[in-house]
């Protein structure tokens, strides 16, 4: 009976492997949509972060680290054989780099991508975007990434989401 147990998770997890964690919007255009609504808002009610001109370096400096993440991340997925985008499925989990310390590198690299271009162009609208727009990833794509690694990986999910952070 154990043996059929154990087959029938097998094939369930196997089956239902075909969509991955069947995320169905990209979660990179959530960050990029909430940009464009934090200018459109900007051009409404304009909202200056009253910083100096050469603080706009600082921004572009975010941004370029959140694109280098995303970038070595990616790297490492395709070394590992295995697939970054959430509505694919995936056979291994991530652990190292920069996933020994967040469990959503990528997502957290995108925040610092929306921090960065509301410095850039001083705009407190834009600047705050990204706190929607992690709200919104997590219902969309993060939710359902976990519960899909979970059922595939088991403990050996729960034990590396109990010892790394989601985010930071």
């Amino acid at each position: 009976m154990v043996c059929m147990t154990a087959l029938y998770q097998e094939l369930s997890v196997t089956m239902g492997d075909e969509k991955g964690a069947a995320v169905k919007f990209p979660p990179p255009l959530i960050f990029l949509l909430l940009i464009f609504v934090g200018v459109a808002l900007d051009y409404v009610w304009p909202s200056s972060l009253g910083l100096p001109g050469a603080i706009a370096l600082a921004g572009l400096a975010l941004v370029l680290f959140g694109i280098a993440v995303a970038i070595l991340v990616n790297g490492e997925f395709k070394r590992r054989g295995t697939a970054i985008e959430p509505w694919k499925p995936t056979n291994t989990i991530v652990t190292t780099g920069f996933y020994a310390w967040s469990r959503n590198p990528i997502y957290a690299g995108f925040c610092l991508v929306n921090m960065g271009v509301g410095i850039g162009f001083n705009s407190v609208w834009i600047l705050i975007s990204f706190v929607p727009a992690a709200f919104l990833v997590y219902l969309i794509a993060i939710a359902k990434e976990e519960t899909y690694l979970e059922e595939k990986f088991g403990e050996e999910y729960i034990v590396y989401k109990n010892k790394v952070r989601r985010w930071i």
